[in-house]
């Protein structure tokens, strides 16, 4: 069978797969830059087709916590949002993840702080990779840096959030979001049935507790003692993910003396930027995190004593620059270049970066 290549926006590369990945639910809200997610499904109709409830929600809280009541039922239920919208989202984030109940948020990112503008913005890496909600908890964070990966990344972030009962981000930016690119679909997938639901989720409250104990799904423990004994065993599940699900790209990082690191829409930026440096005589390599947690950071660290320099490419202020800086632990010089309120950088700034920040 021939594989069905389309284009489309980023935006509307999730809906689609998220149709087709067999999503039981979508509960949102529309806010700019990801509004087409929710139009794009409230287009496609898929309850007519496959089942897919679709809602607009009546706000932000109010759709992650119905996406915390349909993960609990063990569906696969999914939200998303951009910036301010997500902020509104981190309690119900949190209940989600001291639940332990798998999901697929989605936040494409916009500037800030407050309402900020509408233009693309990375300045949300700090909320999604170290914590944003409150406790002790982590959220499985991909970082997609094309409009396939919008599609794929459905699908991973629901493997993912299945296999170790966890939240799962999708963190773009907001030009991963709104640029058009060819993409190839995935194969529609039949929805679970209940049974099927039952099998995958024992945990889950189906209504069905005939020949079994009830399960009661919640994030509340009054007794410290116990408390603490479910935080230790958060801390374990989450060294289990960062041994095993540590996703990554390396562009020309073998003869590299300097190496750009950056994600998402600027991660494409970077990969020019190497050309033009290399076209000067400059030796840069590129590594793309690919999951921002769990972070690369043993490989970064493995740079450190090879390298000259890494330079944190990002449209922020500098956040995932205090990660990879931790990475290296002082063996070798970082620097951040970014861009603010919106701002898209041209290839030759980064190049121009590295040789004033890392070269001189």
């Amino acid at each position: 069978m021939a594989k069905e290549v389309v284009l489309m926006k980023g935006n509307e590369a999730i809906a689609h797969a998220a149709i087709r990945y067999g999503v039981d639910g979508y509960f949102g809200y529309p806010i700019t830059p990801q509004s087409e997610v929710l139009e794009t499904l409230a287009t496609l109709r898929p309850w007519e087709t496959t089942g897919m409830v679709v809602l607009q929600a009546e706000s932000e809280v109010a759709a992650i916590n119905m996406v915390y009541g349909g993960a609990g039922s063990g569906k696969m239920v999914m939200t998303s949002s951009s910036s301010p919208g997500i902020s509104l989202k981190q309690e119900g984030i949190s209940y989600i993840a001291g639940a332990e109940l798998p999901c697929l948020i989605v936040n494409v990112m916009r500037g800030g702080p407050g309402l900020g503008t509408i233009q693309p913005s990375q300045a949300d890496y700090f909320q999604t990779v170290k914590g944003g909600g409150h406790g002790d908890y982590r959220l499985i964070t991909l970082a997609p840096a094309s409009v396939q990966e919008m599609a794929d990344f459905v699908g991973l972030g629901f493997e993912l959030a299945f296999k170790y009962r966890n939240p799962v981000m999708m963190l773009a930016d907001g030009v991963v979001g709104q640029m058009m690119e060819k993409l190839v679909l995935p194969e529609q997938k039949k929805r679970l049935t209940d049974d099927e639901v039952i099998e995958r989720c024992p945990w889950a409250t189906t209504g069905k507790s005939k020949d079994r104990k009830a399960n009661i799904v919640t994030s509340l423990e009054l007794q410290p003692n116990i408390m603490e004994q479910k935080n230790i065993k958060f801390q374990e599940k989450f060294k289990i993910i960062e041994e095993n699900e540590v996703r990554y790209e390396e562009i020309m990082c073998d003869d590299a003396e300097y190496i750009i690191v950056a994600f998402g829409a600027m991660a494409r930026i970077g990969q020019k930027s190497l050309e033009l440096a290399r076209e000067k005589g400059i030796k840069v390599g590129l590594i793309r995190p690919i999951t921002l947690w769990p972070f690369p950071t043993k490989l970064i660290a493995s740079y450190a004593n090879k390298v000259k320099g890494f330079l944190s490419a990002e449209l922020n202020a500098g956040q995932m620059v205090e990660d990879i800086r931790l990475a290296v632990n002082g063996k070798v010089q970082v620097e951040h270049f970014g861009r603010l309120g919106g701002i898209v950088p041209d290839p030759d700034e980064i190049v121009q970066a590295i040789e004033e920040k890392l070269i001189k």
